[in-house]
């Protein structure tokens, strides 16, 4: 720990110390304060291995840690909800890892749950069995921590094939402009001109043939989107591997350059969602999440498959479930005309509304602009119709919604604690409710959106019995 947490930081801050020697134009300040910045790094990582202890007992985990402000967190073992152990470049270099605690949806670091960084990577196999095992007594909790001699079943792994989604998703786009700001920002600190090169080259293209202009400007973004998207998720998900445990957990191990292995007991599922942006569902493909009793839907926690085809979604939902067919290909209930006219309303209006009144005081072409958005806005409420729906199989009920990034959520009748059935004003006049399945899993809550009032209170009478039909009237 003394060399590790130190590398660890050293590494994050390589772009600073390159500017800081190499472009500091020999300024003796510069020198000094990278030497300065190292010494107490390495100082604070001393500092951290001095102070921090933890302890397991059969009832809860606690970790002390901290000099001049001391801080005791202890989690309670049957509050643990996921086991997640990350291994970023140094740790590896030194087999260690770090075993991050998640205890529910509001995790936070130092918070609601805890980081033991670092141990061995063979100890922190050990601890991820342990931790994921409610004790009932010193000598289950000693056995239950014992390494399993069966290999764990292999559910879905890393396939070349895939990279081929990357660039649906946008990410190279995103990492790109990060990667572009923060070389700005790098950049002015320095006092190193990059505006003028890039000024010059930019009138460069604008005094080309529009066509030429368009063509250039189509083909640096797709080339860097492209680019960028394909490195990130080889870093993000490189050796990709979902498995069964012997433990009764699921587990997903991926990454390139830091490591991840996250555990969920298999008792905490209550199900699937499977996750389709707009570009990644015109290329038939889709990325899962578990759902999870005490576990948000934000972070990468909760992740099942990367962005892959749509028939390995469904086949991965199907086998982490249970189930012989994915609960998540039933073909969901249309939602009647009432719920498109909504949609339609809501995407034409807004525009129309726009284009009457700008001539007043903008351009004249503005309008004309505005107009001509109409047809893709009610393309894209016609999608978003076409996405609603629903379904009630034996053990699931299906909720599908959205058009830029459709979500299609399979929640275990079992694991829905109650109902919620509201309605708008225009939902009133439409005849149309929403109803909302809640859970202490996931979001807490997953929605049926413009169903029929009739039908909709049905569907809740039909997946939990007796739950709501103290309040219906027949």
């Amino acid at each position: 720990m003394l060399i590790v947490r130190p590398l660890n930081e050293l590494l994050g801050l390589v772009p600073l110390f390159v500017g800081l020697l190499v472009l500091g134009r020999g300024e003796t300040w510069r020198l000094l304060a990278s030497g300065g910045v190292i010494v107490a790094i390495v100082l604070f990582g001393l500092l951290r291995w001095l102070t921090t202890r933890y302890r397991i007992t059969t009832e809860q985990v606690e970790m002390h840690t901290g000099l001049f402000v001391r801080k005791r967190l202890a989690v309670p073992r049957d509050r643990i909800r996921t086991v997640d152990l990350t291994a970023k470049l140094g740790h590896r270099l030194f087999g260690l890892s770090a075993i991050r605690v998640g205890t529910g949806q509001r995790d936070q670091p130092g918070e609601d749950g805890l980081t033991l960084d670092a141990v061995s990577s063979g100890e922190a196999e050990r601890l991820r069995v342990l931790l994921l095992t409610i004790a009932r007594s010193d000598a289950s909790a000693e056995e239950s921590a014992e390494p399993a001699e069966r290999p764990g079943v292999v559910l879905s792994q890393w396939d070349n094939a895939w990279l081929r989604y990357a660039p649906l998703t946008l990410s190279g786009l995103v990492a790109a402009g990060a990667l572009f700001g923060f070389v700005m920002n790098f950049a002015r600190e320095l006092d190193i001109e990059v505006l003028d090169p890039m000024t010059e080259a930019a009138h460069w293209v604008a005094d080309q043939p529009i066509g030429l202009t368009v063509a250039l400007f189509a083909g640096v973004v797709l080339l860097v989107a492209t680019l960028g998207s394909v490195l990130v998720y080889v870093v993000q998900f490189w050796g990709y591997r979902l498995t069964r445990e012997p433990d009764d957990t699921v587990r997903v191990r991926r990454g390139l350059l830091t490591t991840r292995s996250v555990s969920v007991a298999e008792q905490r599922l209550r199900g699937v969602e499977l996750i389709e942006p707009l570009l990644l569902r015109a290329g038939r493909g889709a990325h899962a999440k578990t759902v999870t009793t005490g576990l948000g839907r934000k972070g990468e926690s909760n992740l099942l498959l990367p962005p892959a085809p749509v028939a390995e979604a469904h086949r991965v939902s199907a086998a982490v479930l249970r189930q012989d067919e994915s609960p998540t290909s039933t073909p969901p209930r249309r939602h009647p005309l009432a719920a498109l006219r909504r949609r339609m309303l809501r995407a034409v209006a807004p525009l129309l509304v726009l284009a009457a009144v700008l001539p007043w005081f903008a351009p004249s072409w503005t309008w004309q602009v505005v107009l001509a958005l109409v047809p893709f806005s009610a393309a894209l409420g016609w999608d978003r119709y076409r996405s609603l729906g629903h379904a009630l199989t034996d053990r699931h009920l299906l909720a599908r919604q959205g058009s830029a990034i459709r979500e299609t959520v399979a929640l275990q009748r079992t694991g829905i604690i109650g109902w919620r059935v509201s309605r708008s004003f225009f939902q009133r006049r439409a005849g149309l409710v929403t109803i909302s399945a809640t859970t202490a899993a996931g979001n807490g809550a997953y929605h049926v959106i413009d169903v029929a009032e009739a039908d909709g209170l049905a569907l809740a009478d039909a997946a939990v019995p007796d739950l709501l039909r103290p309040f219906l009237e027949r």
